[in-house]
């Protein structure tokens, strides 16, 4: 990859050798920390025995809160074309 950076992560006690762009290393650190303090809040809140089972836990959250995210766009998208279609119809029904 041209113009790459090579970083290290840390993600529950294991170091993820990384190459990416420099422009995405804040972000990729940034959601690494929030991992981790998910991971922490996770084991004190949960009698977890597994690494895994914390991962998975986490993960449903992350893909949860990215699902709501989706959800929300979506309804603001239905809402703009629900708009839409009323002010067509409400252009139509002036004609008449």
């Amino acid at each position: 990859m041209e113009n790459s950076l090579k970083i290290k992560i840390t993600i529950a006690n294991r170091v993820y050798p990384l190459t990416i762009k420099p422009s995405q290393e804040e972000n990729i650190r940034k959601a690494a920390k929030k991992i981790e303090s998910l991971i922490k809040n996770l084991e004190e809140s949960y009698a977890v025995r597994d690494k895994q089972d914390v991962l998975a836990m986490c993960s449903l959250q992350y893909a949860s809160k990215i699902e709501n995210i989706i959800d929300s766009k979506d309804d603001i998208n239905n809402e703009k074309k629900i708009n839409h279609l009323l002010q067509m119809i409400n252009d139509h029904m002036s004609l008449y």
